[in-house]
């Protein structure tokens, strides 16, 4: 991962990359997978925690780079709400996220229901629900558990797997959306 903080950049070029993001038109579907192999010159993301209070909306990547300062928030954001431990998410979910968003033309955050999990956690969730995977790419910083009131679980699940970057799982009844960067698969919870 390439690491760049803001401090390369100059104001009047941060504010027309904001700019340019406002005036160009949103992604469709069917050039999805152009958008993650980095056709656009900014990526952002922007979600909140229910369980912490706390809000994030941050662009993370510039004409090809990743910024630094920007990742390390994403992944404090992500971090294990119950035990506090955060790790390095896979940049390849934080990447589906973006996309997928931008699909869904929406500028409401996300509510992260879940990002990174430990173990610990992981089996404490097992012992109570049996959707929960022994082996989840939530321990590996993988993974992401998201929601919207804006758009329904269906059209989130729609623009995942527009993406063709991971796994996607539509949770109707409890109204969210599991996004990772594994293997391309769907399913319903």
């Amino acid at each position: 991962m390439d690491s760049k903080n803001t401090s390369g950049f100059t104001r009047r070029g941060l504010l027309g990359a904001f700019a340019a993001t406002a005036v160009a038109a949103a992604p469709t579907y069917s050039n999805a997978a152009g958008f993650l192999r980095g056709a656009g010159d900014i990526r952002r993301i922007a979600m909140h925690s229910g369980r912490t209070g706390e809000r994030l909306d941050t662009i993370y990547w510039i004409e090809g780079e990743y910024i630094g300062e920007a990742i390390r928030e994403i992944n404090l954001h992500m971090r294990d709400w119950r035990t506090g431990e955060a790790v390095q998410m896979d940049l390849r979910t934080i990447d589906i996220m973006s996309a997928a968003r931008n699909l869904m033309e929406t500028d409401e955050p996300y509510l992260l229901l879940s990002g990174y999990r430990s173990p610990q956690t992981n089996t404490m969730l097992r012992s109570s629900n049996r959707g929960v995977a022994r082996n989840s790419l939530h321990m590996r910083g993988q993974a992401a558990d998201l929601r919207l009131t804006s758009r329904s679980t269906t059209q989130m699940a729609n623009a995942a797997l527009a993406c063709r970057a991971g796994g996607v799982g539509r949770y109707g009844r409890s109204n969210f959306v599991h996004m990772d960067c594994g293997p391309v698969r769907s399913w319903r919870g």
